[in-house]
């Protein structure tokens, strides 16, 4: 796919029907964003947080939360895409996206133990990723 078809762009609120949407499509595993009363408190997370949208083709494809703590880097606290949307380098997009747009901090994965972190060559430091993009 080529980049021109790949838009990310800043979350505003007009986005949070679209977004929920993407996140009730990923099923069981993230209701505790989009069920019941967790709809209203994510969406103040949504309000206090830094997140991107990815769209390809005018469909929202993943999205990435993050927190831009003053002094001490950058936070990723949510890394999505969708599934049918996978395999596509959406969530290194995402990814280099924070990091251009903080690149004089340092940006970290708050993801525990994932092999998708380690896939993308990001160093795990106890239970966070510290991202260092490839340089292109």
């Amino acid at each position: 796919m080529s980049k021109n078809q790949v838009m990310i762009r800043r979350f505003n609120t007009k986005d949070e029907n679209q977004l929920f949407a993407l996140l009730e499509r990923e099923g069981e595993g993230w209701s505790c964003y989009w069920y019941g009363e967790n709809r209203g408190e994510y969406a103040k997370a949504l309000d206090n947080s830094i997140n991107y949208l990815l769209f390809s083709e005018n469909e929202l494809c993943g999205y990435i939360r993050c927190h831009d703590d003053d002094g001490f880097g950058v936070y990723v606290y949510d890394l999505l895409v969708d599934k049918s949307h996978r395999g596509k380098e959406f969530g290194r997009l995402l990814m280099e996206q924070v990091c251009n747009d903080f690149s004089g901090k340092e940006v970290y994965v708050l993801g525990g133990n994932s092999p998708y972190y380690e896939k993308l060559g990001y160093a795990i430091e106890g239970t966070i990723y510290i991202v260092k993009p490839k340089k292109q």
